[in-house]
């Protein structure tokens, strides 16, 4: 396995009126800035050449509105992967027009392949980028029949909502309410055993089931019209915080593989900032 160099630095568904974003645009922050205070040398060089200069942050969740326009149309469903009451993870159907981890899969090959063209390695980039925040998100590993928790109506302190906007936004800014540097300053704090448990499996497959099991036990503790308070954000926050550390963590490592020629990193640890 390739390790992650520690370096301090300075549409759900394609369904109109339905929510597409997975963690909302922070969220999808956190994730990208975590991976950027992780980046290798050499994989932060090519993403700035790649990017021009931009961050990652500034792409992270370019796609949620990239897939709504007739261009990239085709990567509605990449956002997701649905896997219904009556399956099972191995067993879950696969839709035809591509999934979440075939997506990371593809969309990685063609990163690391310097043989393709800069156009098609900054697209795979925004790309990557914001599908391993998806990932995370328990809802994006959720059933068909119900659209990913978006069909499921709940109330977040008494006012009508839907599951999968729940977890998208609101219990992540009612369990704190911080900038996403902020939220990178305060749960990136993994010892280097516990970012060697992260990395254990280096599988978007193995990543997303972990997810789907999430998502199950969201369900079972959350049947339609649950009224979702104090208690609840009290439970699932410390989720959210280990969720969006994961994916900042796993991005890094997707990232730096791509980018970086020697087989063999150290882990360094974090300095505080």
């Amino acid at each position: 396995m390739k390790y992650i160099s520690r370096y301090i630095c300075g549409g759900l568904m394609a369904i109109s009126g339905l929510s597409v974003y997975g963690w909302g645009q922070k969220g999808h922050d956190t994730v990208a800035y975590i991976a950027e205070c992780h980046l290798s040398t050499e994989a932060k060089a090519a993403i700035d050449s790649l990017l021009d200069g931009k961050s990652i942050v500034y792409w992270s969740n370019w796609l949620d509105n990239a897939s709504h326009t007739p261009e990239y149309a085709y990567s509605k469903t990449w956002h997701y992967r649905n896997i219904d009451e009556d399956e099972t993870f191995e067993t879950s159907r696969r839709n035809p027009k591509g999934d979440i981890i075939t997506a990371i899969t593809e969309q990685t090959s063609i990163l690391a392949d310097t043989t393709q063209s800069k156009d098609s390695r900054v697209l795979a980039l925004k790309m990557v980028v914001h599908l391993l925040g998806d990932l995370h998100q328990p809802m994006h590993l959720g059933r068909a029949s119900d659209l990913g928790g978006n069909r499921v109506p709940v109330r977040f302190f008494k006012s009508p909502k839907n599951l999968h906007s729940v977890w998208d936004s609101n219990i992540l800014e009612a369990g704190h309410k911080w900038s996403y540097t902020e939220w990178k300053q305060q749960i990136d704090r993994a010892s280097d055993r516990e970012i060697s448990q992260i990395l254990s499996s280096d599988s978007p497959t193995d990543w997303a089931r972990e997810t789907y099991e999430i998502a199950q036990e969201i369900y079972a503790t959350t049947p339609e019209d649950t009224n979702i308070e104090y208690n609840y954000i009290a439970k699932w926050t410390p989720v959210i915080e280990q969720q969006l550390l994961k994916g900042g963590l796993r991005l890094a490592y997707i990232l730096n593989n791509a980018f970086t020629t020697n087989d063999t990193k150290q882990i360094k640890k974090a300095e505080t900032e």
